[in-house]
């Protein structure tokens, strides 16, 4: 069902594009739409899993420069039967975590000091494992082209506040592009957090099954949820198109599981993974699954 909804969620975002480039210009606008929307969607297929982890300052690492992170994710990705992905650590005291790649050959785990020094090592676990449901999923793809359409259509929409009414093939006037650009990267947004939701309860499940531990998980986003929110994340803060990458809100403000939400409300999440644990006949609760750590 889940992924049933994110084609409906992209397949309505891309004729939300098609549909700004007709309003625009008539065919040819939407003709030259659809031709941007592939180009960029091209560029972000080969170049954006770079462009992340760059923009948070990410660096790679082996198992000679960290042993039992690295080790972690070796024994979650085999489990999954996924290949070894790259594995990247982001010197950054917020502990939060993301996965990125087009392809689980071609994918990338990173988390930040701030994580590896907070969590247990269980907890970890369900933090990775949650970051390998994306890649088995391909979210990491679908998640990186969303945002990219979702970037698009507010430059589109730019293009209309500039050129509508000008063009005589577009049935805009000029008050119809100060309603484009309002309304039409409103709508993107709006579908961009939808998707990244949806996904995200996924990747919870997908995760926990990896593990087998689906309430470590939900310590970790318990723990890293309230920390998150007072200690600020500023690499995150410069690119805030990218906060639905990471499996917890970086940014500050967006606690609520609504429409301009980029996650799940963390309760939802732990609630749906206190289930699954019934469901699996786990012994362990969520009280006793979140052993004490620095922050209490």
């Amino acid at each position: 069902m889940n992924t049933f909804r994110t084609g409906l969620l992209l397949a309505g975002l891309t004729g939300l594009f098609l549909a700004i480039g007709y309003l625009m210009g008539g065919q040819g606008g939407m003709l030259l739409a659809f031709l941007f929307a592939a180009g960029t969607n091209l560029f972000a297929y080969w170049n954006a899993d770079k462009m992340v982890l760059s923009m948070q300052g990410a660096r790679q690492v082996d198992r000679a420069t960290a042993p039992e992170y690295y080790d972690i994710v070796a024994s979650l990705a085999e489990r999954a039967n996924l290949p070894m992905p790259k594995v990247y650590i982001m010197d950054n005291p917020q502990p939060n975590a993301f996965a990125t790649g087009r392809n689980p050959e071609n994918a990338a785990v990173a988390a930040t000091t701030g994580l590896l020094q907070t969590l247990s090592p269980s907890e970890i676990a369900g933090v990775m494992a949650h970051e390998l449901a994306h890649i088995k999923n391909r979210d990491t793809l679908v998640m990186t082209l969303t945002a990219t359409l979702a970037g698009a259509v507010s430059m589109l929409a730019n293009f209309g506040l500039l050129f509508g009414g000008r063009d005589r093939n577009s049935p805009l006037g000029p008050l119809g592009g100060i309603v484009l650009i309002i309304l039409a990267p409103l709508a993107a947004m709006i579908v961009q957090l939808a998707v990244s939701r949806t996904r995200e309860y996924e990747a919870d499940r997908g995760g926990a099954e990896i593990s087998g531990e689906p309430m470590s998980l939900a310590s970790a986003l318990h723990k890293i949820s309230g920390i998150a929110r007072r200690i600020p994340n500023e690499a995150a803060e410069a690119n805030p198109a990218m906060a639905h990458l990471f499996i917890v809100n970086p940014l500050s403000g967006q606690r609520m599981d609504n429409l301009f939400s980029s996650h799940p409300a963390t309760e939802n999440r732990v609630a749906e993974l206190q289930k699954m644990a019934a469901e699996m006949g786990t012994r362990e609760t969520f009280q006793n699954a979140a052993p004490r750590g620095p922050w209490g």
